[in-house]
């Protein structure tokens, strides 16, 4: 047991990413019954369909399960109801200030954890009275934060500073990525590339498969002016920066992204122009694999590396 397992009543310190159109109840809950927390990403759903989705989690798992809630996306107050309603008892938040919903959601017996990419805000997610924060460095696939502080340096600055539990995410996929950011002073980890491709992600094949085909340098962090976020080149992604070279407009920007591009990119398969957000971790992703297949592997590896680190000779 270490701090993140005991807080979430989980027999691995592994958070899957409440990643959009990647994370329904298929997903969160077979990370669930894998031993990890399986969190199903609210930002990608309608109120009526994220209740449908806690109904079908509660149906598919025994084990302690979450939901990922983006606090600038409409809804907001219909989506912390249902929670409350469904007996939701884990959320994780991001995308907004932490002191909006903390209390209300913690005056109903739900365990907090805010989402950061640095330690200021990791310090005003603590003072909000959240139970755990996750710090993610800008490896990281999807929206990002703007202070572009990798993983690696990330998470020891933020340890220094926090007292509640930490939890990395960044660029993480592997049992050896997972011991390297235990060892940093993160008491757990959260994964989305890794899950995003595998059998029971909602993401579309198309998707999951260019994923697999991911290589080093595939990936940009882009649109800082509007949210930063990291994805896949592609055709969308080539009219972004022919757009970037005019001196484009907040405007000009949000009306090439337009409505709806990670939906055609992720859920719907439209590798051209969709947006396909993914971490540069996907280059050592290779196969889609079952979550319990994916997480037996992470622990197995987990563990050879420790005794690797054992048996160092200096």
């Amino acid at each position: 047991m270490n701090r993140i397992t005991e807080l979430f009543n989980i027999k691995y310190p592994i958070v899957q990413g409440g990643m959009i159109w990647n994370s329904g109840y298929k997903l969160a809950s077979a990370v669930s019954n894998a031993g990890g927390l399986g969190l199903i990403g609210a930002g990608s759903m309608y109120p009526d369909v994220l209740r449908e989705h806690i109904q079908k989690c509660k149906k598919a798992t025994d084990k302690p399960f979450g939901v990922n809630v983006p606090m600038l996306y409409p809804n907001i107050e219909e989506i912390m109801q249902i929670i409350v309603e469904e007996g939701v008892k884990i959320v994780f938040t991001s995308a907004g200030n932490p002191k909006t919903w903390t209390s209300y959601l913690k005056e109903n017996g739900i365990t907090v954890v805010h989402v950061v990419s640095s330690s200021k805000f990791a310090l005003k997610a603590q003072e909000a009275g959240v139970d755990a924060v996750v710090a993610e460095g800008f490896e990281a696939g999807g929206h990002n934060g703007r202070e572009e502080t990798t993983t690696l340096t990330l998470i020891p600055m933020v340890k220094q500073r926090l007292q509640i539990p930490l939890i990395a995410a960044g660029g993480i996929a592997t049992g050896r990525g997972m011991l390297a950011a235990l060892v940093l002073g993160a008491d757990g980890v959260q994964m989305g590339s890794r899950f995003a491709a595998s059998i029971e992600s909602s993401a579309h094949d198309n998707f999951k498969k260019t994923i697999v085909a991911t290589n080093e340098g595939d990936t940009v962090l882009t649109l800082k002016e509007l949210a930063p976020v990291r994805l896949i080149k592609n055709k969308f992604y080539n009219e972004l920066q022919e757009l970037y070279s005019q001196c484009p407009s907040t405007e000009d920007l949000k009306t090439l992204l337009g409505r709806a591009r990670a939906k055609r990119g992720m859920f719907e398969g439209d590798l051209e122009d969709g947006e396909l957000e993914i971490g540069q971790i996907a280059g050592v992703i290779h196969d889609i694999l079952p979550v319990q297949t994916i997480v037996d592997t992470i622990m197995d590896e987990f563990q050879k590396a420790k005794e690797e680190i054992h048996n160092f000779v200096f």
